[in-house]
């Protein structure tokens, strides 16, 4: 079992022939996800990767029956990109562009929501299914299959916290990276909830940074839901000045519930198993596990 992605997934590529988009979809492919096309417009009918080429999303769809698109598209022109594969009836978008302005993805965030469509990202890793499919920019021979789910703002703490759990003895069953741009598709909460709701999923680590409001959400949302599952939290940002963005676009501390001081004893107080340092999540899940 799985959340998002996994081996039945059919996956096409936007932007697929650009530089990023090639690489990626490369890797994608040896790590053994199905890819089964791409989307460039005015390339149409071409091969690429030995994959076939659309002009449209919706070309790509009644061809190849892709029901997750990824996306490499430059900010400008990612937010209709996005909005392209709903309207072509994409169920799962995964948007890897960073920086798309604010103003557009106000009204992105209301169509893909309308349409019922789960947006991942944008300025995300992406989400994997160890051993079925890698969806993002992750390096997939750090997760290993297994029981412990991961939510994270944070691409490189998404991998440490995998690396230390597969250490410990344990894996992962599907690891989201929601992305850290200011406004995003799914929030901490949306995400937990999906892994909450896995009955392959045992235990959940959540990674958090400093701004806006989405851990503490998640967090009560948790302790209202009678703290199914045991969750690992982490708070990135411990050190970060009032005013100063850290790393994220949407990673600032605007008020007092924004600190990651903050954040954490909301965390606590709700029942969450909260390490101060990203270096005891490995240790912790197995604490909690082998308990």
């Amino acid at each position: 079992m799985s959340v998002l992605v996994n081996k039945n997934s059919k996956i096409i590529v936007q932007g697929f022939t650009g530089s990023e988009g090639s690489f990626h979809a490369q890797q994608m492919i040896e790590y053994g996800t199905n890819v089964v096309g791409g989307v460039t417009p005015g390339k149409g009918g071409s091969t690429h990767l030995e994959r076939p080429v659309f002009n449209t999303v919706r070309d790509a769809v009644t061809s190849t029956g892709a029901d997750v698109s990824i996306i490499f598209v430059p900010p400008a022109f990612a937010a209709d990109a996005i909005m392209e594969a709903a309207e072509a009836g994409i169920k799962v978008i995964i948007t890897i562009t960073e920086g798309i302005p604010v103003k557009d993805m106000i009204p992105v965030k209301e169509f893909v929501k309308k349409k019922g469509i789960t947006l991942i990202g944008p300025n995300c890793p992406g989400v994997i299914t160890p051993g079925e499919a890698k969806v993002g920019i992750m390096p997939g021979f750090v997760f290993k299959s297994g029981k412990v789910g991961i939510v994270s703002k944070s691409g490189t703490l998404t991998y440490e916290a995998a690396d230390q759990i597969v250490k410990a003895g344990y894996g992962i069953s599907t690891a989201i990276g929601i992305g850290g741009d200011p406004i995003i598709g799914t929030s901490t909460k949306q995400a937990v909830e999906l892994l909450m709701n896995d009955p392959d999923t045992d235990a959940i680590v959540m990674i958090g940074e400093i701004g806006g409001s989405y851990e503490p959400e998640a967090a009560r949302w948790i302790r209202e839901n009678g703290n199914r599952k045991p969750v690992i939290g982490f708070i990135a940002g411990q050190t970060a000045p009032k005013g100063r963005r850290m790393g994220h676009a949407g990673a600032i501390i605007g008020g007092a519930d924004d600190t990651a001081e903050a954040k954490m004893r909301i965390m606590s107080e709700c029942g969450l198993h909260v390490v101060q340092s990203p270096a005891l999540i490995g240790d912790t899940v197995a604490k909690v596990l082998g308990a």
